[in-house]
């Protein structure tokens, strides 16, 4: 990763100056296809993951070429090679409780967008999420947490305006986790760097949520749409 300005840590998804053509060779509408058929193998136990021969190694070792990049929660229910059904190289991974967007995460998309030239980005919440839950007591219980945890929760807390306060508790966290989502999603979207990238049709950004109990990825409505 190159450079460490200010500049290239706003959570943008790549540097519209390069020419844009993804080493994978997939569109961002094969990408989503590609990566919803890995998670319907793992679903129904059907995954090809057995194990690393030399030779696919030997080519990791001369770079990586990933169709995807997935932010995802750091929860060890929802690791998203697994779920995707995906093999080493081919997903570019950024892990952190409740999928929120710091400046470190946004340096993170931005060089998947600028140097991996990943088409397709996912934004992927998942039932139950701990921080989510931990946020709501924040928002409407005046709940405390440790310090470091306590700036965590206050990033996810403004995504959650929407969601009304006396709902049942299941339902409150379901509807909660989804906010969160996209509340990542809007997060990245503000960005002149995906902005730019969404108008030329050069990448597509989506949320979604894993479901714990299923297996199942389930898409959210387009943001755009």
């Amino acid at each position: 990763m190159t450079g460490n300005t200010p500049d290239d840590l706003h959570p943008g998804l790549g540097d519209t100056a390069e020419p844009d053509h993804p080493p994978s060779g997939l569109t961002a509408e094969a990408a989503l296809r590609r990566l919803l058929s890995g998670n319907d193998r793992f679903a129904r136990g059907w995954t090809r993951f057995a194990g690393v021969p030399q030779e696919m190694l030997t080519n990791l070792a001369k770079g990586q070429q990933p169709y995807a990049t997935i932010l995802g929660c750091s929860d060890s229910r929802v690791p998203p090679e697994l779920i995707f059904d995906a093999l080493p190289g081919e997903l570019f991974v950024v892990r952190v409780a409740g999928n929120v967007v710091s400046p470190e995460v946004g340096g993170s998309l931005q060089y998947a967008g600028a140097h991996l030239k990943t088409p397709l980005f996912v934004v992927l919440g998942h039932e139950g999420c701990g921080a989510v839950q931990a946020a709501l007591g924040s928002r409407d219980d005046g709940v405390q947490h440790r310090s470091r945890i306590q700036l965590l929760v206050d990033s996810i807390v403004p995504g959650l305006d929407g969601v009304a306060r006396d709902l049942p508790e299941e339902t409150q966290l379901s509807a909660a986790v989804e906010a969160n989502v996209r509340w990542s999603v809007r997060q990245i979207l503000a960005t002149p760097e995906a902005q730019a990238r969404l108008a030329e049709g050069r990448m597509k950004l989506v949320g979604a949520v894993y479901e714990l109990r299923s297996g199942r990825v389930r898409l959210l409505p387009d943001p755009a749409a």
